[in-house]
């Protein structure tokens, strides 16, 4: 584990243009709790873990994320309503603003990485205008050994300045928040949001067009956990589908939970070196290694405390996006280094509103090709700016929003690896079940757990299977654990037309969504559509 003591070697910002800052460079988790607390923008809760509001801004704000449009990226990016370019002289102007605002101000510095697998190892600069946005990059990011910050040479830089506001009408932004990639000069620029998110998803999106351009390695945005025969189980899904939840599994050691890369040698390596999940309606009983990762070094977002500190899982008057940062170490059973092999069996996980799809479902190539192109989930409240309740959801490769390149360039890297690696892929609903959000119930956490159990033990492989009238997907009629008759969601409906009528209605939603695909789909992803 690396040695949390402060660093007493400082570092210059000048070259940044960050002239006569004073430099907090490196602090420990400890130290920058106490800065926290010392400048009142934030508390202790009873669990020893900081507590902090990250402002206006309590999830991510798509519509503010944009990428400098320059020789690098023209010709390759997918510009368009998930990325949108920015003028590089707009940027340029812009980065002097936000370094003239730091001007003479605290700021705190960290040198870090990205990436595992030493092969793909990305340097990574942090300033941040906070100290707990520090905090949030030293739990996130792979921590650097004390020998390696001699002659640190970072490859990204990132400058964080969450109380900077544009100016939209001068700036080019679309408000006064803003973040902003530059693959040139490789910075990613970060103002008017106090969300730590935008920080990693920064980072997540650099390498979406980093690894899969220059090494021919396929991004995801996925959790992964491997199991004592040295296999490895890869879970996509977006934001409240059960990532982090699902992959930290007691029997199975954690990877990560949330952004990975998968080699042209068939191998698996963490991006991060921590995890960042959801609380809402956290408890031990259901989620224990998340419960028990909360505590001192940890950063709890957005949670409602009582006098006492206690936090108030349920309370989502500031937004059911609450959140919680901490190292993979605070998780007890991880894979060290954060790397895998052999890959056997994949899981895209969506939380289904409508009540359709269902608990699990195998897969044939072409419809997993369909399906990680669809990416099918509901948004649920909070996860981004606007959304306050769940509504039926589509996002390219279950990350559309962090992925700088056309979709079907990452669904061809999957599809050609799951062959290559004769993976198992399974569809797991994590949502609605009994009726539509509203109606029916949330599919319980343990009977999930019970079928990937099954499905990671081979014990599916020998079930009998039936298909689904309207999506064609095979759906097995036992699982060891599990009620039989929420197997076939149907069965769960009182009202069996109503059923089917919303089950076409779904289908009608995926078909046109695809439609956008259709031409740069192959005769075997097409027919991985629902059938009616």
């Amino acid at each position: 584990m690396v040695d949390n003591t402060q660093i007493t070697k400082t570092i210059s910002l000048e070259d940044y243009g960050i002239k006569n800052a004073t430099v907090h460079y490196q602090l420990s988790p400890q130290e920058l709790h106490q800065e926290t607390l010392r400048l009142g923008q934030g508390v202790e809760s009873s669990f020893g873990a900081l507590a902090v509001n990250t402002g206006q801004f309590t999830g991510r704000s798509p519509k503010d994320r944009f990428i400098v449009k320059d020789e690098v990226t023209k010709d390759k990016v997918w510009w368009g309503d998930i990325n949108i370019p920015f003028e590089s002289d707009k940027f340029d102007k812009l980065y002097n603003k936000v370094t003239a605002y730091l001007e003479g101000k605290e700021v705190y510095a960290r040198d870090a990485y990205a990436c595992a697998d030493d092969k793909y190892r990305l340097n990574i600069r942090v300033v941040n205008e906070y100290p707990w946005s520090n905090l949030f990059a030293f739990n996130m990011f792979l921590r650097a050994e004390d020998k390696e910050l001699d002659n640190f040479q970072e490859d990204w830089l990132v400058v964080n300045a969450p109380g900077f506001k544009a100016d939209p009408e001068v700036d080019g932004t679309r408000q006064e928040n803003f973040a902003i990639l530059n693959f040139s000069k490789k910075i990613a620029l970060i103002g008017g949001t106090g969300y730590t998110g935008e920080i990693k998803k920064g980072i997540f999106s650099a390498l979406n067009f980093i690894l899969p351009v220059y090494e021919d390695t396929l991004p995801m945005h996925c959790s992964a956990n491997v199991g004592e025969e040295g296999d490895t189980a890869i879970f996509f899904g977006l934001s409240g589908t059960g990532k982090t939840t699902l992959s930290a599994d007691p029997e199975r050691r954690l990877i990560g939970d949330d952004e990975h890369g998968w080699t042209a040698e068939n191998t698996i390596f963490n991006f991060e070196g921590g995890c960042y999940a959801k609380v809402i309606n956290l408890s031990e009983e259901n989620e224990p290694d998340i419960y028990r990762a909360i505590k001192p070094g940890a950063i709890l977002e957005n949670v409602v405390l009582d006098s006492n500190g206690e936090v108030d899982f349920e309370n989502t008057s500031i937004t059911q996006n609450t959140r919680v940062s901490y190292p993979i170490h605070h998780i007890q059973n991880i894979q060290e280094p954060s790397t895998g092999k052999n890959p056997k069996n994949i899981f895209f996980l969506t939380a289904d509103a409508f009540g359709v799809l269902p608990p699990i479902s195998k897969l044939t190539p072409g419809q997993a090709a369909y399906h990680f192109i669809s990416g099918y989930t509901a948004k649920v409240a909070g996860t981004e700016a606007g959304v306050d309740e769940p509504v039926p959801s589509f996002s390219a490769c279950f990350g559309a929003p962090f992925m700088p390149l056309h979709p079907t360039e990452y669904a061809e890297m999957l599809s050609k690896k799951m062959k290559d690696a004769h993976v198992n892929v399974w569809l797991v609903n994590t949502g609605w079940t009994g009726g539509p959000y509203g109606v029916g119930s949330r599919m319980k956490l343990k009977y999930t757990r019970e079928m990937i159990s099954s499905a990671l033990e081979g014990k599916l492989d020998h079930v009998e299977y039936e298909k689904h009238d309207i999506f064609g997907l095979q759906m097995p009629k036992t699982c060891e654990g599990v009620p039989s008759e929420i197997l076939n969601p149907g069965n769960t409906w009182k009202d069996q037309n109503a059923y089917k009528l919303k089950a076409k209605e779904l289908s009608n939603f995926f078909k046109k969504n695809f439609s956008k695909f259709e031409e740069y789909a192959n005769e075997e992803i097409m027919d991985g559509a629902p059938v009616e």
